[in-house]
């Protein structure tokens, strides 16, 4: 499909889907919820059909579970889950920057210090509730780049595998602002130089830092 092609309307069932799933990725349904086809059905107006086809992609994801005579719970993930998702993300977004450094275009790198300047600008007017979303959009956009065939699709299923509340953001904590746009600095001046190496190693360096944060808090 090309950019200027209409996209198709969405299913119900894909409505459901990304509801619950952005509700759970954000845990604004903790884990341990319950997750009745019929009550979803009707807080998001449609019939329990497309809430079940959304349920089973959701167990499909891992995000939720059936137990007996307990029905669809969301999944209640713990420290070792929590050490291994942020794992996994340094490797493969690592690996994005690192792809992306071969092959970044000029027109890429400047939608990217666009980005970037968006967000030193909301954090120089204490705007932190935005920078979260920015910076997940910036690092999803490098290995977009990096990684146009499978990076790009893995790394959002990473992302989206593991719930982190608004509430624990380290964007934030102003204290731990200006040194994540530090990195993200770093990453931009490693991808501009085509310095393959670098960009790995700070991306890698900036999300376990991230990991080690959130297990802190």
């Amino acid at each position: 499909m090309s950019p200027t092609e209409p996209r198709p309307p969405m299913s119900k069932a894909e409505y459901v889907y990304s509801v619950l799933l952005d509700e759970i990725r954000t845990a604004r349904i903790p884990g341990g919820t319950a997750l009745r086809a019929g009550e979803v059905a009707r807080r998001l107006g449609v019939s329990v059909t497309p809430v079940r086809e959304a349920l089973r992609r959701l167990e499909k994801d891992r995000l939720i579970s059936y137990e007996a005579h307990h029905g669809a719970t969301v999944v209640d993930l713990g420290d070792e889950a929590l050490a291994e998702y942020y794992g996994l993300r340094a490797v493969v977004e690592g690996l994005g920057a690192r792809l992306a450094a071969d092959r970044i275009t000029p027109e890429e790198l400047a939608g990217l210090r666009e980005l970037h300047a968006s967000m030193a600008e909301d954090a120089a007017h204490g705007r932190h509730d935005r920078l979260g979303e920015q910076s997940r959009r910036f690092h999803l956009r490098i290995v977009d780049i990096g990684g146009p065939a499978f990076l790009g699709a893995h790394a959002r299923s990473v992302r989206n595998s593991f719930p982190v509340p608004a509430e624990a953001s380290l964007w934030l904590d102003e204290a731990q602002v200006k040194a994540q746009l530090e990195a993200h600095e770093s990453i931009l001046a490693a991808l501009a130089s085509g310095d393959a190496e670098t960009a790995e190693r700070v991306m890698i360096d900036h999300v376990r830092r991230a990991g080690d944060y959130r297990q802190q808090h």
